[in-house]
């Protein structure tokens, strides 16, 4: 779909060449690569079996009454492990599914109660993925809105994302548009035409620059920062003034990091397709322990499985170069409210709602699931032994011992649902 100017447009190559395609590929042969993970009831079912087993067949040999040996397999009730822990998991799911965040199946849930790195990618997922004016500069009495109304007025005849940006800031600010005239648009480069019978350029500072008599970028170099893209604004052959635009940092990303860091994580990465520059600029601020810039979806992967190293990695992005790495991380989490199809369909963890915070809450309900259902686990089957040494002894029925299984399997399930609630924690969210 193009939504600019007419182009030639010559295919070199089929579509099975294509970039989007290597994509699918990397995606596809991840999600083979994965080991298969062990699910927390099989890992105490065979052991919890052979006990039980053990214990029937001395108390019958050492007495010679198989009524004890009844009594003891009477008693060994394996709803801990058949009823309470996928009970507690799928409270676990509910819980998160409460709070905007979609975890897909049991398997996500106890692999993100393990992780211990933290991989983030940077636009759309540190940030909003959309730039936002957080600084202006005028020159020769030009008032900063005025710069605003001429930029966005000629800036409606373009599509590129900036452009996009000033005419939606000038709508917020209730500046009325004027309908251009004679607009040409370089494609990247910046866009010129006529406003209210004056002409306007608006674009990259060597684009404008190149456009007026003053060819002096100096008086823009203030505007200048190590993340911020500058929109230069040139109004009849003459420099009139600058718009600083930044794809912020979420409101809270810092507390959040060290709120993570306290749940367990042990090391943070920032993985992100932008120069150097950009990246470290950004997480100027921010607790991480490494940066890699510069990265193409294939060089993602490579991020996370030297991270694997270290731990289980949970890998945060929203885009479609992310999919790859979010596909081979132990967890992967897709910022689905405003990301790619790609991610969201690749990824273990889906947050429905825009914000990261929900990070934060995916790791504490996953981790209280997995506390609630092996301690179901636990004192279901410390119970039930328990009653099968009374009952070797002789002390209980295989009545009683049925009555003693029902009370065990109702405690256990009871305990279990806990994991619908938030344990009376509550836990902050970043923007």
């Amino acid at each position: 779909l193009n939504v600019g100017g007419p182009f030639d447009m010559r295919a070199e190559r089929v579509a099975k060449e294509s970039t989007f395609a290597g994509i699918i590929r990397m995606v596809e042969q991840a999600q083979r690569s994965k080991a298969p993970m062990s699910r927390l009831a099989d890992r105490y079912a065979i052991v919890f079996l052979v006990v039980s087993v053990v214990i029937a067949v001395a108390a019958w040999l050492a007495t010679g009454d198989p009524v004890r040996a009844v009594a003891v397999l009477v008693v060994a009730t394996p709803c801990p492990l058949i009823l309470a822990v996928p009970v507690a998991i799928v409270a676990g799911l509910s819980r998160a599914a409460a709070r905007g965040i979609l975890i897909k199946g049991g398997k996500a849930l106890e692999a993100l109660a393990r992780v211990r790195v933290l991989i983030l990618d940077k636009t759309g997922t540190l940030t909003h993925g959309q730039a936002r004016i957080v600084s202006e500069v005028v020159f020769d009495g030009m008032t900063p809105n005025e710069l605003l109304r001429l930029a966005a007025s000629v800036d409606q005849v373009s599509k590129h994302v900036l452009a996009r940006t000033l005419v939606t800031e000038a709508a917020e600010r209730g500046l009325v548009l004027a309908i251009p005239r004679d607009a040409h648009e370089s494609p990247g480069e910046g866009v010129t035409g006529r406003v209210d019978g004056r002409t306007v350029s608006v674009g990259g500072i060597g684009y404008v620059t190149a456009q007026s008599a003053d060819e002096d970028a100096a008086r823009l170099r203030s505007l200048k920062t190590g993340n911020g893209v500058v929109v230069a604004v040139a109004i009849d052959g003459k420099l009139a003034g600058g718009l600083l635009l930044i794809d912020e940092l979420r409101k809270g990303t810092p507390q959040l990091l060290a709120g993570l860091r306290a749940q367990g994580i042990t090391r943070v990465v920032l993985a992100t397709g932008d120069r150097r520059g950009v990246a470290e600029a950004m997480a100027a601020d921010l607790s991480v322990d490494a940066i890699h810039s510069e990265l193409a979806p294939r060089d993602k992967v490579a991020v996370v499985l030297a991270e694997r190293e270290r731990g289980p990695v949970m890998m945060v992005g929203d885009g479609v170069n992310d999919a790859p790495a979010l596909a081979v991380a132990d967890v992967g989490v897709a910022m689905g409210a405003t990301g790619s199809s790609a991610a969201s369909e690749t990824a273990d963890v889906v947050l429905l709602v825009d914000h990261l915070g929900r990070v934060r809450e995916a790791l504490a309900i996953a981790v209280r699931s997995r506390d609630i259902a092996l301690q179901s686990v636990a004192a279901g089957i410390g119970l039930s032994v328990v009653g099968m040494i009374a009952a070797a002894f002789g002390l209980i029925s295989p009545v009683q011992g049925a009555l003693l299984q029902e009370v065990i399997d109702v405690a256990v399930i009871l305990n279990a649902l806990r994991a619908l609630g938030d344990g009376g924690k509550a836990i902050g969210t970043a923007g």
